[in-house]
């Protein structure tokens, strides 16, 4: 029984990659959709948020507002680090458990996509992490065109995380992405055979 770190970098085509898993039939635990659930109404999570960032965070139907929050944390380093410290265990812990139920049903092999697995350095069980990897240009040029985003506004969103040339040196397996589709579906064939 395996776990595999599924990450990458922004615009680099890691979606793409969780998504042909999934078509093949693997389990895929999604970190971001888990993020979500963690501070949806009710939750642990939103009760915490609450606490920590106060009522102007949350909707009149008791939901988060996900735009107020932004704009506390990204001006607000500390504020960051105090939402993550909510958020990231809640995230982890329930992506464990994913695993778990995913390996007791007899899957020996399942994926756990963690966007910015190296930013976050999460405190969870793995065998072995996979890289969607394409190089640094044509990033930038991709988020412009993916998010119609000007080249400061890409660069700013690519500079606030590790490089994808650093990432590409502490990854266990390298998916280049530079190319059509059909070549990542290749390489991850490749590795499923492994």
């Amino acid at each position: 029984m395996k776990t595999i770190i599924i990450t990458g970098s922004i615009a680099t085509g890691k979606s793409t990659a969780s998504n042909y898993l999934i078509d093949k039939g693997y389990t895929v635990v999604d970190t971001d959709l888990i993020a979500r659930q963690v501070v949806e109404p009710g939750t642990v999570g939103l009760n915490q948020i609450k606490e920590a960032f106060g009522e102007s965070v949350i909707l009149s139907d008791g939901a988060l507002d996900r735009s107020a929050l932004g704009e506390i944390i990204f001006k607000n380093e500390t504020a960051r680090v105090q939402l993550n410290q909510i958020t990231h265990p809640l995230i982890f812990q329930e992506a464990e458990r994913q695993v778990s139920v995913a390996h007791e049903k007899g899957e020996r092999l399942v994926f756990v996509d963690i966007p910015l697995f190296y930013e976050v350095n999460p405190d969870m069980d793995y065998d072995a992490v996979w890289l969607v990897y394409i190089p640094e240009n044509l990033q930038l040029e991709r988020l412009m065109s993916r998010n119609t985003f000007t080249k400061e506004e890409a660069l700013s969103r690519i500079a606030s995380q590790i490089s994808i040339e650093e990432k590409r040196l502490k990854a266990d397996v390298v998916l280049d992405n530079s190319e059509e589709r059909s070549n990542l579906y290749r390489q991850i064939d490749i590795q499923l055979r492994k």
